[in-house]
């Protein structure tokens, strides 16, 4: 096997929202064809427990404790020489020689950066293939963020979508392959960098339709009562931004429902602005072990996000569940290939409130079984690793294919290193 580096701004594993569910298939994928050499930082001490489990099929782990407070101060000398806050946050000595080092004992002669925000680590290296994975276009998201403030807040994310997207094309004048989660994402990404154009790749997520299954019988967390639920991380900024203004928007207007509905937010690190939102039929349920059962049995699954980019893998997901999912315009993206009657569309509260209605007089099952469908047709991770081993091994790609793959695991016991 070849060696291969594969850094990550964040540990790919347990695999529990957009960015780890990616970032832990590809490298799955990866280790039955390479022998992978892991870099990451890890940013919540509790997943510091599954280093073990990527220890089990990579050739060595070297991971950094990523603590937000201490980021965000290394972050701050950006404001002075011009840098994006992104690299400072990211900037970390110890892991810098971890990866020297391993580029000098091993060789690696194709590096997998995951996330633009890693791709410093090897600016001074060359590998005979580099294929960076930026998922979505970071610097669009902060775009996003200044348009929706005012003042300083303004200010500084203006500011960092500018300073951030001269890294994401200074990153793509040195890969090989330029990975984006979709191909509007990837669009987008070849108009903000034009010479790059030729090098940039939408490879959709997946869904792994057996274990997302509603066939199995999912105990009912919801008592029985008609449920409508949103499941995603919930100190992410563009999911608080959702869940608040369907509770402020349109929750009000199915209140005076006969057999009136409850919400549900289903996610790990609720901060204070959605713990706010608890009240007799709003629920909060923090970190579960399993959101199947949430999905399973909602009367809706709502993802009202003002603020998306790429494929939301909770909309694949409550697809693959069979669950009636309403969606904004935002976050349809990467699924326009969807009908109508396979995943429903709604641009303000009042279209949210009457889907809602409708489904709860009518029943969702035949939108949700149309839905599962389509994404056990057009949303396998076996087709994303395909178009992921073309950008590896270009012209290889069919051989290596039909190649039956040779579990890393077979290497034995393996190294973990703690910075």
């Amino acid at each position: 096997m070849d060696d291969l580096l594969f850094l990550s701004h964040r540990i790919p594993y347990p695999p529990d929202k957009g960015d780890k569910i990616r970032a832990w298939h590809f490298l799955r994928h990866l280790a039955t064809r390479y022998r992978v050499h892991l870099a990451c930082f890890v940013d919540d001490p509790e997943d510091a427990q599954f280093v073990p489990k990527l220890q089990e099929i990579c050739a060595s782990v070297c991971w950094r404790p990523l603590v937000p407070l201490r980021a965000k101060l290394r972050s701050l000398p950006g404001i002075l020489s011009g840098a994006p806050l992104t690299r400072g946050y990211f900037r970390d000595r110890c892991l810098k020689k971890a990866i020297d080092r391993i580029v000098v004992q091993h060789r690696p002669q194709r590096f997998f950066v995951f996330s633009s925000a890693m791709a410093p680590y090897v600016e001074r290296h060359h590998a005979a293939r580099q294929v960076i994975d930026m998922v979505d276009v970071d610097s669009e998201k902060w775009r996003h963020y200044a348009k929706g403030t005012s003042g300083l807040p303004r200010i500084v994310y203006a500011r960092e979508a500018r300073t951030l997207l001269a890294l994401e094309r200074r990153a793509a004048t040195s890969a090989d392959s330029i990975l984006f989660v979709s191909r509007p994402e990837a669009d987008l990404f070849r108009r903000l960098a034009p010479e790059a154009a030729s090098r940039i790749f939408g490879i959709n997520n997946g869904v792994d339709s057996v274990y997302f299954d509603p066939a199995r019988r999912f105990a009912n967390p919801f008592a029985g009562t008609p449920a409508i639920a949103f499941v995603g991380t919930m100190n992410y900024r563009p999911n608080i931004d959702a869940v608040v203004w369907f509770v402020h928007e349109v929750m009000p207007g199915l209140r005076h429902l006969a057999d009136r509905p409850s919400f549900w937010i289903v996610g790990s690190n609720p901060g204070a602005a959605v713990q706010r939102l608890a009240c007799a039929d709003i629920h909060v349920t923090g970190r579960v072990e399993d959101v199947r059962p949430y999905l399973a049995h909602a009367a809706a699954v709502v993802a009202p996000l003002r603020i998306a980019c790429g494929i939301q893998n909770k909309v694949l997901e409550a697809m693959a569940m069979a669950a009636p999912v309403i969606v904004t315009p935002q976050a349809r993206e990467g699924l326009e290939a969807c009908g109508d009657d396979e995943l429903i569309e709604a641009n303000t509260a009042q279209a949210f409130a009457d889907v809602i209605r409708r489904l709860l007089i009518e029943g969702g099952a035949a939108i949700g079984g149309r839905a599962r469908e389509r994404v056990r047709r057009d949303f396998s991770w076996e087709s994303s690793f395909e178009a992921l081993d073309a950008q590896l091994e270009p012209g290889c790609g069919e051989a290596r294919e039909t190649t039956k793959p040779r579990l890393a695991a077979n290497l034995g016991k393996l190294p973990i290193t703690v910075l």
